[in-house]
């Protein structure tokens, strides 16, 4: 079968097309033949050399969908349309790749109404960004701050906290342009940091309240300035490091508020919060209430391009191959 493999982890040249050996099921897993593979950060830091747990020569992709076509039993029939996350092209071959071998449990079944490429764009933000919600304490009334509307957790967790109610699902971005793409997809609470900072924004649409809970996954100056808008009693969730590995803590904003910061990653989670987050994520992207966006779809062997894409053109949306 066809696949891009990182033959070394030293960069977008070391991405190649190879033809590789199918993969056979064995007890629990399912044989997908997938159709589309999210492009994520984490692919980029593993081809970077940066992820010591992961050992090339190694098939990307951490997200995808595709047909269930074996091993499915009753729970996944053959034809099936599936989405899954996973181990997958970190610590075993990934899906940028024709076929994956899936743990049965890592898949859920896409709803009939929602296409494959948009669905591929649903495991590995929309359980982050559910899980973390949960895990911060998040009821319905309570207002969320997600920075980098363009980002696929920053989206979802805008997104999620909107549909279930939250008084305020406010993000951010950095330049007027994605400001505007962002109004003109409805999201009218993003604070457009070239021309306000983040806690002039937050205060504004507020009211001098600030956040109960902020999800962060970009890191750096805008983890140092989201905890200076959280709300008395307010949690800082922080779980990517796409804007700097390093961040400045004023601890007066912690001590003062009584507030907390908490670090998530995604796989250390136990099943049982993935099956509630896909339970309570499946209802709301069939409904429409949940939708994530796709920037741009690539072809299985540009995923060297698409990658360069995701990481340095900073889309407004999902980085999609199709196979």
């Amino acid at each position: 079968m066809r696949a891009m493999r990182a033959e070394t982890f030293t960069g977008y040249e070391a991405l190649r097309l190879a033809e590789v050996a199918k993969p056979t099921i064995s007890d629990g897993r399912v044989l997908v033949r997938i159709t589309a593979a999210g492009v994520t950060p984490l692919d980029f830091t593993i081809l970077s050399g940066k992820y010591s747990r992961a050992k090339a020569p190694l098939v990307l992709g951490n997200e995808g969908t595709g047909l269930a076509t074996d091993g499915g039993g009753t729970d996944f029939p053959v034809g099936s349309r599936v989405m899954f996350t996973g181990p997958y092209g970190v610590a075993e071959d990934g899906t940028y790749s024709e076929w994956v071998a899936v743990r049965k449990q890592d898949l859920s079944l896409i709803p009939d109404n929602v296409d494959e490429v948009i669905a591929a764009g649903v495991p590995v933000a929309y359980l982050t960004a559910h899980m973390t919600l949960t895990l911060a304490g998040f009821h319905a009334g309570k207002t969320v701050l997600a920075p980098a509307i363009g980002g696929s957790v920053g989206n979802a967790v805008t997104q999620l906290a909107r549909a279930l109610g939250a008084k305020h699902a406010i993000s951010s971005t950095t330049n007027q342009a994605k400001a505007e793409q962002a109004k003109a997809l409805g999201f009218n609470e993003v604070i457009d940091t070239s021309s306000e900072s983040l806690a002039d924004g937050v205060r504004r649409i507020t009211d001098g309240y600030g956040a109960d809970i902020v999800i962060d996954a970009i890191g750096g100056k805008i983890l140092s300035e989201a905890l200076g808008v959280l709300a008395l009693g307010g949690s800082l969730t922080t779980l990517g490091y796409s804007a700097g590995r390093e961040a400045t803590i004023d601890v007066t904003n912690l001590i003062w508020r009584r507030a907390s910061i908490q670090s998530f990653s995604l796989f250390a989670q136990p099943e049982a919060a993935f099956t509630d987050s896909w339970n309570a994520i499946v209802p709301l992207l069939k409904s429409g209430a949940i939708k994530p966006v796709v920037a741009k779809t690539f072809p299985l062997g540009e995923a060297a391009d698409a990658l360069r894409y995701l990481i340095e053109g900073r889309p407004f949306g999902k980085v999609i191959l199709t196979v």
